[in-house]
């Protein structure tokens, strides 16, 4: 049995027995969409298959850079920390093939610690299209820089005057992924073989950027393979000597990094929900009020979509990031971009995320204000043609220009409330006004040149 044949506990089992492996990793995603594991020993992995294992809460209660939220109910000092259960999912089965092919699996937390899960959020959402008469497929959009440096240089460096991995702005060269062709066969190759393959890979614009689409899937396993791709991608620079980021804009003078969702809806047959034959770009009345859905709740999901302070220097014109919440039709300067095609095409592009969000959390957005706006049959605005930029939209489709105020209108969302459960949005939009608050507490070099003399 290989490791992509494993479905259920029983085949986990008897994979991991057969090769004898002495540790397996296994791993979760926290908050911010980072991967928190470890490794544990063949018998206590073995144990956790059936009654799964203890993992620390603080994973659920921490930053990124690990320190502890203080605004939060579910977990904190209040609590004490406690293990939290953690159930093993075996179908995520995978080989790691810098590891000797030693085995990796994820897991996902049970209750209690599941209303704040970010792939049990995605989950229930999922459960609710599927009550719906839904399947969700969807595909995820990668761009990332790569730089020749270490995570010692860019400290030493205050991440300043960092070297990328080629000078220039070349999109889709063949010299560059010529002459880098290690590297790129080795993040090809190790995708393949971790079972999240890229469809497409090449150079972007932009100093040693790289775009990469991985292979569509059903959703939740989309999702997996986002996160992993994101984890892996990075580990693989580094063992190239070098370091990739998926920070929405990592420089003023340089592109901002997108990670676009691809979303379709499958009838429970395997039929397209989205399109159907004479009417305007094939556009289901399903899929109209689809896009519908995310165009009206966008403002107020753009906190679990723009999640980091980083998110809202992306969202400025003329780099290729929406400012407010539009849709049109094979246009890629609004927010949401229809792609009429064949039944097995046709599909809703979701421009607004970047690369810096958690898989989970953005496509529980895109997806769950879609499938509200079938429910509610909401009509999206007038479709918009040629440059959004150029255009003045009403008040009503203003995105929030600060990770705040987008916070804000999370925490007063009806549908956010309903759809994700009032405990996943307190903690959530808890975690992002210490974000901010964190962020507040800094003084920038913009300050320091503008102020410090003159005033």
């Amino acid at each position: 049995m290989q490791p992509g044949q494993v479905k259920t506990a029983a085949d986990a089992r008897a994979l991991v027995e057969t090769l004898k492996a002495p540790h397996v990793k296994v791993g979760v995603f926290d908050i911010d969409g980072i991967m928190r594991g470890k490794y544990i020993s063949r018998e206590k992995f073995l144990s956790a298959l059936d009654g799964g294992f203890g993992f620390c809460d603080v994973v659920l209660g921490w930053d990124c850079q690990d320190q502890l939220y203080d605004n939060v109910k579910y977990t904190g000092w209040h609590t004490g920390y406690p293990d939290a259960p953690v159930r093993l999912l075996p179908e995520t089965c995978r080989k790691l093939p810098f590891e000797d092919d030693g085995l990796f699996f994820l897991g996902e937390f049970a209750p209690p610690g599941d209303v704040v899960c970010p792939r049990g959020l995605l989950r229930r959402v999922l459960e609710r299209g599927r009550a719906m008469g839904y399947e969700v497929y969807s595909g995820f959009e990668y761009e990332f820089f790569c730089f020749k440096e270490t995570p010692d240089s860019v400290r030493a460096k205050h991440y300043r005057d960092l070297t990328p991995m080629a000078p220039g702005w070349f999109g889709y060269s063949v010299i560059r992924n010529s002459a880098g062709s290690d590297f790129y066969r080795q993040l090809l190759d190790t995708c393949r073989e971790m079972d999240m393959a890229i469809e497409g890979l090449h150079e972007e614009t932009g100093p040693g950027v790289i775009e990469a689409a991985i292979a569509v899937d059903k959703a939740l396993a989309a999702a997996d393979k986002a996160a992993l791709f994101k984890t892996f991608a990075k580990v693989i620079a580094q063992k190239n000597g070098m370091m990739a980021t998926f920070m929405a804009k990592c420089s003023k003078d340089w592109p901002g990094q997108s990670g676009h969702i691809h979303l379709s809806l499958k009838s429970q047959g395997g039929e397209s929900v989205f399109h159907e034959e004479g009417k305007p770009h094939s556009m289901s009345d399903a899929m109209r009020w689809f896009v519908g859905g995310q165009q009206k709740l966008l403002p107020e999901l753009l906190a679990m979509v723009a999640p980091t302070i980083n998110s809202y220097r992306r969202l400025i014109p003329g780099f290729w990031a929406p400012t407010d919440s539009t849709w049109g039709v094979e246009n890629r300067t609004t927010a949401l971009r229809v792609i009429p095609g064949s039944p097995k095409s046709q599909r809703v592009e979701y421009r607004i995320a970047a690369a810096d969000a958690n898989p989970y959390v953005i496509l529980s957005a895109a997806l769950g204000s879609g499938l509200w706006g079938i429910e509610n049959r909401i009509e999206p605005e007038p479709v918009v043609t040629g440059n959004a930029y150029d255009r003045k939209f009403p008040a009503r489709l203003a995105l929030p220009r600060t990770l705040w105020d987008s916070a804000q209108r999370l925490k007063g969302s009806k549908m956010a409330r309903d759809w994700f459960g009032d405990a996943f949005v307190e903690h959530f939009a808890a975690t992002r006004e210490w974000e901010e608050r964190e962020f507040r507490k800094h003084i920038s070099d913009w300050e320091l040149a503008r102020y410090f003399e003159i005033i």
